[in-house]
Formats: structure tokens, sequence, C-alpha cells
């Protein structure tokens, strides 16, 4: 018969294997059957355990699921233990839906059934032309081209965003998932152009906040301010800090007035400043290189603070600009050549057409995104 666990975070596998009577003996054997095994060397939670054990004490069978869609199954012969891999394919079912924000972009998403993953996911692929705390506003709206997968008919998770579309008080933004001929996979406006930006337009995890304040409120984050040097971000102690652009940590200690303060040296002449941190995320150094949306440190009131905020400064040649302006001066993003916009407008067309008119919650009977077609209604 076969058992089987969920891993859950703090479990071990040594305490797994004592749970259906095996000993530390069997699970050595296994580990030291194949370089596959490895993959026991550390359990993260979601993993599912399947022991098929006919006799007490008797494994014959461990099949470990990293998904419902790979795997390993080890299978006990007169070597010690075989493994064959476990790669199953999921049909994709694109799905369409939309939102309009009444208070926020989490409360909305809410309220569309979007996972809170794709909306998070939104968010990042705009964050180069949006603040998504400062900008949206009442009557803003989205849609969004997600996959779900199935396996056996049963839904198993979510894939990618294949395309999304923000109105931000009556400017469209669009964005499609597209692989170029390099074989590099991002997304692009309707011009071919890289929706990554230089810098991201906030440092704050936007989802965070929401998920913190009252979301009763009309606006949840009322009470930002706009500080002559730089912007403060009124939000929760330990809300997640990110780096706006890839960069190099040139400060990380505290700094008077600013308390615990972050320092980035971006390429060319530009440096940005995180202040009032509660802390540091693990590996912010002095010398350490960050990437853009790395989480660097948590809010704080460290400093001359009179409550949780973050500080965002951005210099340019040791020059202070706002941070909420300084992005439209900067260099734009890269964008497809020209020979090979036809094949980016030809793929993609399907995609920007559905976002751009979009119906409620609807499965799409036929969608395709770079060379992969999807497939049936639901």
């Amino acid at each position: 018969m076969w058992t089987s666990f969920e891993v859950q975070a703090g479990d071990n596998l040594s305490e797994i294997f004592g749970r259906v009577g095996l000993s530390t003996q069997d699970m050595y054997r296994i580990l030291n059957s194949s370089d596959e095994a490895k993959v026991l060397d550390r359990l993260y939670p979601g993993y599912e355990l399947s022991f098929h054990i006919p006799e007490p004490g008797e494994l014959a069978k461990l099949r470990v699921l990293k998904s419902p869609l790979e795997g390993y199954v080890f299978t006990r012969n007169e070597e010690g233990y075989g493994v064959d891999p476990i790669l199953l394919s999921a049909e994709i079912v694109p799905v369409l839906k939309e939102g309009v924000i009444s208070d926020s972009l989490f409360m909305a998403g809410q309220k569309a059934e979007i996972p809170a993953a794709a909306l998070m996911e939104m968010a990042d692929i705009f964050g180069g032309e949006i603040d998504f705390i400062l900008d949206p506003r009442e009557g803003d709206n989205f849609s969004i081209v997600y996959e779900e997968q199935y396996l056996n008919d049963e839904f198993i998770g979510n894939g990618e965003i294949l395309a999304a579309q923000f109105t931000n008080q009556g400017e469209q933004f669009i964005a499609v998932r597209y692989t170029n001929e390099a074989g590099e996979t991002g997304y692009y406006n309707q011009d071919g152009e890289s929706m990554q930006k230089a810098f991201l337009r906030t440092p704050l995890d936007v989802f965070r906040i929401s998920s913190n304040f009252n979301l009763a409120r009309k606006h949840p984050i009322l009470n930002t301010i706009r500080a002559h040097r730089g912007t403060d971000y009124a939000a929760p102690r330990g809300t997640p800090v990110r780096a706006t652009s890839d960069g190099t940590v040139t400060w990380a200690a505290r700094s008077g007035s600013f308390g615990k303060l972050i320092v980035l040296q971006h390429g060319g002449s530009f440096e940005t400043k995180y202040a009032h941190l509660n802390d540091y995320a693990t590996g912010i150094k002095k010398g350490a290189r960050v990437r853009q949306g790395q989480v660097i440190g948590y809010v704080g009131t460290t400093g001359g603070s009179t409550g949780p905020h973050l500080h965002y400064e951005f210099l340019v040649n040791g020059v202070h600009k706002d941070p909420r302006t300084i992005v439209e001066q900067l260099p734009q993003a890269i964008a497809l050549s020209p020979l090979e916009l036809p094949r980016f407008k030809a793929q993609t067309r399907e995609l920007m057409d559905r976002v751009h008119t979009p119906k409620a919650d609807n499965r799409l009977l036929s969608m395709h995104s770079g060379d992969s077609a999807a497939s049936q209604t639901r």
C-alpha cells in the first residue's frame, strides 16, 4: 500500500521516514542511490513523498513529487534503488479576467478572483510605468490573460501571464509576453519596447501595504508626504523595500537622522537612498550587488522618524531629483529590432486585442503566445 505525506514547514526527512516505520539506514540507502536522490537533501513545503511498503520496514518504492508535474520514483532492485524521472505535461488554458479599482488594486484583484501571485506579477510588469501606491485612481481598470494548468481535468495551478492591460487616469498601458528570435522571453508594449525600465517607480511592495492597512478605507495610502529631497511612503513596519534598479550597496548602516540607511550606486551617475529602515535583508552589506526588485530591507521608524515609513531619494551626479518625475528623463527601454517587429506583431496580435477590448471572466477558445498554442474551452 502507499502512504503519502505533504511536506510542511519544519519537517525533515528522518522524521518522515520514522512516521512510516523506516529506519535511518533505509533513508541513507535512498540518499546514496543516485545523483537524483539529492532532491531529498533539502525538502520544501509542498513536496509530496509517497512510500510503497508491502511489508513492515520494507521500502519497495518512494515517489517524490516536487510539483504535480515533476518528480522521481525510486524503485528497489538487487543493487539498491533505481530511479525514473516523472515529467508530465499540463493542459494550458488561457483565462481572461478584468477588474475596476474602487478602493485599491489589491481589493479589485480579490473581487475579480485573480490569483494574488498573478496580480503581484502584473504590478511588477508595469512597475516601470506606474507607481501602484500613488498613481491608481478610482475607476482605473485592468485586464489580464494568464495561464491555468490542468492535469487529468484537475486544476493544479497557474502559469505565466500572457498579456495585461492597465488604464491609469485615462492612459492605457499594455504588455504582452514574447520570446524573441534569440530565445529570450520578456514583456513588451504594443510597439515592441521592453517593459523592463531602468528604474521601478516605487520601492515598496504595494500588496504588503494593501493587505495590512484598513481595506475598508477608500484609499489605503493617504498619508504619503512629498518631501523636498525625496518621497516618504507611509507603510506598516516590516513592509519589504525593493531596489528600484540593479546596483551596488555603498552604505548599509545607521546614518544620523536617516536611521538605518541603504545607499545604492547604479550604472552611470545614479544613486538611490532608502532611509528609516527597521532592518536590512539578508546579505545586504557594503559592496553587495543587488538586482532590480530584490528585497533589500524593511520599513521601520529609525532615526528622525515619527512613524513607520520609507524615505526614498534619487540623486543624479550627487544632485537630488524628484523620484516621481526623474524616471521620465532616464534612457528609454530597449526595443526589438525593426526586422523582428513583423514576427512580434504577428505572434502577439490576438493577445493584444483581447486585453485591449476585454470581456469579463472569459476563457479563451484559441490563443497563441510566442510559438505555443493554448487549448480548449473549460
